[in-house]
C-alpha cells in the first residue's frame, strides 16, 4: 500500500521551520536528538540542526533523491510510515507534521504506535477536516487524536499553536494545527481538549462546509 505523494509537487522552504523550532523548543526543551517521522526532503530537521540538535534522524514513505536532501543521507531513511516502524533507540522529541492524515484511518494507530515507541515528547499535525492536498484521505480535528494519544498515556496541549499562530512565515496549516503529546501517565485524558480552529489564512485551503458538517457531527456526539 504505497502512499501516493509527490514531495516535489510540495516545495517546502526552510524558512517557516527556521521560524517555528525555536519557537516549538521554548514549549518542549532544547532536544539532543530529534526524529521526524514523514520528514520529506528534511526542511524540518535542518531547521533543528541550525538551532543546535546534532542527532538527527528523518524517515519518510517516500524515497527522497540524495540530491534532494537538506540532511545528510545517512540521516534520512525511507520505510513505509503505514507498516510499524523501530529504530532501536529512543530521541528526546518526535515530530509528525502533516503527514498522518495520507494515511488510511486504520493504519493511524500504527504510525502513533511508532511516535510512541521512539519518544516522550512528540510534536504532532495532521490536515482537519476539509483541507486540501495530495492524497489526504483521514483529515480530523486535533481533538481526534489527542483521544488516541491519552490513551498511549500522552497528554496534549497547545501553546506552542497558539504562539505561532501570527508567525507568518510559518505555513498557516502548521500554525492551525499543530500541538505537543507528553507521556503523562497521570494526566493524560484530564488535560483541556484541544479545539478545532480553523486559522484565517487557512480559508482557501479548506472546504468550509465539509469541515463545518464534520465539527457539528463531532459536537453532537460529544453532547
Amino acid at each position: 500500500m504505497a502512499i501516493d505523494y509527490d514531495h516535489q509537487r510540495n516545495i517546502h522552504t526552510l524558512l517557516g521551520p527556521e521560524k517555528a523550532i525555536p519557537v516549538v523548543f521554548e514549549c518542549t526543551g532544547r532536544p539532543t536528538s530529534i526524529l521526524d517521522l514523514g520528514c520529506g526532503n528534511g526542511t524540518w530537521l535542518r531547521a533543528a540542526h541550525h538551532a543546535g540538535v546534532n542527532t538527527l534522524l528523518g524517515v519518510d514513505g517516500v524515497p527522497i533523491e540524495p540530491r534532494h536532501l537538506l540532511i545528510p543521507e545517512g540521516s534520512f531513511r525511507c520505510q513505509p510510515l503505514h507498516e510499524p516502524v523501530d529504530l532501536g533507540r529512543r530521541f528526546d522529541i518526535a515530530l509528525c507534521l502533516e503527514v498522518a492524515e495520507h494515511l488510511e484511518q486504520d493504519r493511524s494507530d500504527v504510525i502513533l504506535d511508532t511516535l510512541v515507541r521512539h519518544a516522550d515528547t512528540i510534536v504532532f499535525s495532521a490536515a482537519c477536516p476539509g483541507q486540501r492536498g495530495q492524497h489526504h484521505v483521514n483529515c480530523q480535528w486535533p481533538e481526534w487524536w489527542q483521544t488516541r494519544f491519552n490513551a498511549r498515556h500522552y497528554a496534549c496541549d497547545d501553546l506552542v499553536r497558539r504562539l505561532l499562530w501570527d508567525v507568518r512565515e510559518v505555513e498557516p496549516w502548521y500554525r492551525q494545527n499543530i500541538f505537543i503529546a507528553r507521556k503523562n501517565i497521570n494526566f493524560a485524558g484530564r488535560e483541556p481538549r484541544l479545539n478545532a480552529v480553523l486559522h484565517p489564512e487557512m480559508l482557501l485551503c479548506v472546504g468550509l462546509d465539509q469541515a463545518i458538517q464534520t465539527y457539528l457531527s463531532d459536537t453532537s456526539t460529544r453532547s
